[in-house]
């Protein structure tokens, strides 16, 4: 009998541990399933994240594309921005030049809250300092474009032309550096080109810029009063018109009555990004 109970209680341990190695072959077998089906939901869902990455890139780069599609382009013989299609013709473009000297960044600060965009063209002897970089690294972050204006503000016409390349090459250079951008346009100082200016500017994908009109230089303009009216009031006003200023105390302290003046007389200030350059026409 006792050898009887004996082999019965095997036989349960046995059968127990049967159904145990059981379980857990199946727990194991269910695990495994388990474990490929999140494995193949982890594959998925990167594939989709990667998916809709990638179109969100593509649709990045049409919407970039279609902001950026030049809409004015200059007429190289008065400089004035002329409607490439059907575009508002009653635009003015703001520029100013000699930045930044002391208070280029006070005018940024002045437009960007007007919401009139312009170009800032950087002399290189301005930004030597970590100083004067960041100014025109803030100028650059308020949104404002930045334009090439040599180095020493020299008369390109009296260099050779390796001092042409020199004061024009480092200050695209510099920009680059400070900004993460080149520049789009090239002003010569006093407006003086050369061949080699020009053939540079266009190595370089620059449109080369000067201006329809400018008065703060002259001594009679050097108020605020009188630089904002005459800005305001020239005969030379016109659609298109690429109105050339400075930093200047008298400029920087007219600044707003001018823009307000001229968009009260119908004028839409002008996006430089709008312009047709060599690198995006």
């Amino acid at each position: 009998m006792k050898k009887l109970m004996t082999m019965l209680a095997a036989i349960l341990i046995l059968s127990a541990c049967s159904s145990q190695t059981a379980s857990n072959k199946m727990n194991e077998e269910k695990e495994n399933v388990e474990t490929e089906e999140n494995k193949a939901i982890e594959e998925n869902t990167t594939k989709d994240k990667e998916k809709e990455a990638l179109e969100q890139d593509t649709a990045d780069v049409e919407e970039e594309q279609v902001t950026t599609a030049p809409e004015y382009k200059m007429n190289e013989n008065n400089y004035a921005l002329e409607p490439i299609g059907k575009t508002n013709p009653k635009v003015v473009l703001l520029t100013i030049d000699d930045a930044p000297d002391k208070y280029a960044l006070e005018m940024a600060q002045t437009l960007k809250k007007l919401d009139a965009p312009a170009i800032f063209f950087v002399n290189g002897h301005f930004i030597n300092t970590p100083e004067k970089e960041q100014v025109l690294k803030d100028i650059y972050e308020l949104g404002f474009e930045i334009g090439n204006h040599t180095y020493s503000h020299s008369d390109l016409t009296t260099l050779t032309p390796e001092k042409q390349r020199e004061e024009i090459l480092s200050v695209s250079n510099k920009i680059e550096e400070i900004t993460g951008e080149k520049p789009k346009f090239f002003r010569a100082p006093f407006g003086a080109n050369t061949d080699i200016s020009r053939q540079i500017a266009s190595e370089e994908n620059m449109l080369v810029m000067n201006w329809t009109y400018g008065y703060d230089w002259e001594k009679q303009y050097m108020t605020k009063d009188a630089i904002a009216d005459i800005m305001i009031n020239t005969e030379f006003l016109r659609d298109g018109a690429n109105l050339l200023m400075h930093d200047r105390e008298w400029t920087n302290a007219g600044l707003e009555e001018i823009v307000t003046g001229l968009r009260d007389k119908g004028y839409e200030t002008l996006d430089p990004s709008l312009i047709e350059t060599p690198k995006n026409d």
